[in-house]
């Protein structure tokens, strides 16, 4: 799970941004005693991420909110069914429900889409990866969202894995030079992907020490030879264009991984909805 911190930082931020100097709507039809409760159901089929940071909301704002979970986090859930009871001070809980809920609706969003992409390739070695296409700010949450959905996370950043795309490439010369650069400057433990567009440039970073290598929009053929080339002597990473349409006939290539930019730039929100009884 996401550290408790974290999660209060990017709750007080949401909250200051939609609160402001008030919720005047909220304040204006009630008088602020009322208490009561609500339910947070499914409006389609989902699967749940992040029921503690929807619960935190809550509570961040009112201690003495009840939140009582129906669900955990993994789980699939059907159209109509119940996900959380909250209780207490129904100003509190009206202020709240927007923020949490949109927290709640994107993760969900991406475990849903992750899980969809997880069982199309069921039955092939193929992992399913996400990339660095994430909202920013909110990047510790869609990854989490990932892996709850089956997905694996590809680096979290800059900071924790060499990646050379293209522009490096062309930037240092060639992928030999680039892989070169890279080797003399950064700590033996680290290993490096390189990003190829074609099956030459496949047998160049391969030659050239590549421990990764990510086959860039090539046809299913090009991904095909470029298997038999390598002889799984270093893992294989298919990106670009991955639809639920094409992913299935991509990891029967033989590729070790396919990252897919979709489950967190594209991912729609799931439809939750939040009730006062």
């Amino acid at each position: 799970m996401i550290e408790k911190y974290i999660i209060h930082r990017l709750i007080q931020s949401a909250l200051e941004e939609d609160i402001g100097t008030g919720d005047i709507t909220t304040t204006s039809v009630l008088a602020g005693e009322e208490m009561g409760k609500a339910k947070a159901f499914a409006k389609a089929n989902i699967v749940v991420a992040g029921i503690d940071v929807f619960r935190e909301v809550f509570i961040f704002l009112d201690k003495s909110i009840q939140f009582s979970s129906h669900c955990e986090d993994g789980r699939a859930v059907k159209k109509g069914g119940i996900l959380a009871e909250i209780s207490g001070n129904l100003g509190s809980i009206l202020t709240a429900e927007r923020v949490a809920l949109n927290f709640f609706q994107r993760m969900c969003g991406i475990a849903t889409l992750t899980r969809q992409y997880v069982d199309e390739v069921k039955g092939t070695p193929a992992k399913i990866l996400d990339t660095r296409k994430t909202v920013p700010g909110l990047r510790c949450l869609d990854k989490y969202a990932v892996r709850i959905g089956g997905g694996t996370n590809h680096r979290y950043g800059l900071y924790d894995g060499v990646l050379i795309k293209d522009n490096h490439i062309a930037a240092a010369g060639s992928i030999s030079k680039a892989l070169s650069r890279v080797r003399a400057r950064i700590p033996h433990t680290l290993k490096v992907e390189v990003e190829v567009k074609n099956l030459q440039e496949v047998e160049e970073a391969l030659v050239a020490g590549a421990d990764v290598i990510m086959l860039d929009n090539m046809t299913d053929e090009d991904m095909k030879k470029a298997v038999a080339i390598v002889n799984r002597k270093v893992p294989l990473e298919a990106s670009g264009n991955v639809t639920l349409a094409n992913v299935r006939k991509i990891a029967e290539t033989g590729v070790d991984f396919i990252s897919v930019g979709a489950l967190t730039h594209s991912a729609p929100a799931s439809d939750i909805s939040l009730k006062i009884e």
